[in-house]
């Protein structure tokens, strides 16, 4: 089981930039696929982004491909998966996730938050015009 908290999250300008961090903490050696997603109010949620961890594969969401940048750190048995947020946008606002799953190989549904089985709580991001 993988136990998953985010942080990083803030209010911020349209065109500034925010990091947000994921610490994947109880069995992380256990993760296939982490992802980063996002659901403003209203909406549903959206996966923006999703890394094999096995290939180091990086799928990015057209909404945000070239503003965003997955990275991970493997430190001292301590797993932290980073959402590096640049050019930000209002429409950017939503509270983000990150998500996992053990799974060794996926074909598709990369992006659904169905594929993933662990969650966080979640940071809010607020951007403003």
């Amino acid at each position: 089981q993988v136990q998953l908290e985010e942080s990083g999250g803030g209010s911020v300008q349209a065109g500034d930039s925010l990091r947000l961090s994921c610490v994947a903490s109880g069995n992380p050696a256990t993760i296939g696929y982490a992802a980063w997603f996002r659901q403003a109010p209203g909406n549903q949620r959206e996966g923006i982004v999703s890394f094999n961890t096995r290939t180091t594969t990086t799928v990015y969401a057209d909404s945000v491909k070239g503003r965003f940048t997955f990275s991970r750190d493997i430190a001292k048995g301590t797993h932290t998966l980073f959402l590096q947020m640049d050019s930000l946008k209002p429409e950017d606002t939503a509270m983000y996730y990150c998500a996992t799953n053990p799974r060794v190989r996926m074909v598709d549904g990369l992006l659904l938050p169905t594929s993933y089985n662990y969650w966080g709580q979640g940071t809010q991001v607020t951007v403003s015009s």
